[in-house]
């Protein structure tokens, strides 16, 4: 795997319909396309996993995974490539989805968090303020987990308006419900590693290439 993830992380094509026939956790990576416009973009687009079928399907389920029979009432989505897991996700666990967005495009009356991005912009993120009753279970999801920030505002904006994330579980009896195909090693991630259950989709050995932006 890492063999074929470090060919296929430099290729420019990729055919998108050709499945391996070993489909290991994670081989689903090297669908994604390195940054080629400079550090003001984000080191990996995952365009041609969300295009490829069985890649998205596959990512889904590992994502999922680790929360079977977890109590879920619904997925929440982190503007904007976090729309694109987490709709996917509550399809799948047929839930309903919450689109977490980004202050000045909601019509209604909204809870508003400041946070830190990636790239230390500072931003505000906002939620509909009737859309998480007390005790709501909710799976957050985001496509990245850098720095953390993003996902940790968006655990303060559930989490303020009563809702857990994503639940107690029944067996483990410990917080549940931060998702996304890679969570970096970063402070903030590790922050959030220690406090909820998560899941992503990086098998340990390429954890540190992922970590290192390689």
């Amino acid at each position: 795997l890492h063999a074929r993830c470090s060919q296929r992380l430099q290729s420019p094509r990729m055919e998108l319909c050709h499945v391996p026939a070993s489909r290991e956790k994670g081989w689903y990576l090297a669908l994604m396309a390195p940054n080629v416009k400079g550090p003001n973009y984000a080191w990996l687009d995952p365009s041609r996993l969300y295009c490829h079928p069985q890649g998205l399907q596959d990512c889904v389920a590992d994502l999922l995974q680790p929360f079977q029979g977890d109590a879920i009432d619904m997925v929440a989505g982190i503007d904007a490539m976090g729309f694109i897991l987490g709709a996917a996700a509550a399809a799948r666990l047929q839930k309903g989805f919450l689109a977490i967005r980004k202050a000045g495009h909601l019509c209604v009356q909204t809870v508003a968090q400041p946070y830190s991005d990636y790239s230390g912009r500072e931003k505000v993120m906002e939620v509909r303020s009737d859309a998480i009753a007390p005790g709501l279970r909710i799976l957050l999801v985001d496509q990245w987990v850098e720095t953390g920030g993003t996902m940790r505002a968006a655990i303060e904006l559930v989490e303020r308006l009563g809702g857990v994330v994503a639940g107690l579980s029944p067996l483990l009896c410990v917080p549940t419900g931060v998702a996304a195909i890679c969570m970096e090693n970063s402070e903030g991630g590790k922050w959030i590693q220690e406090r909820y259950k998560c899941s992503h989709c990086v098998p340990p050995h390429l954890q540190p290439r992922f970590d290192q932006h390689q």
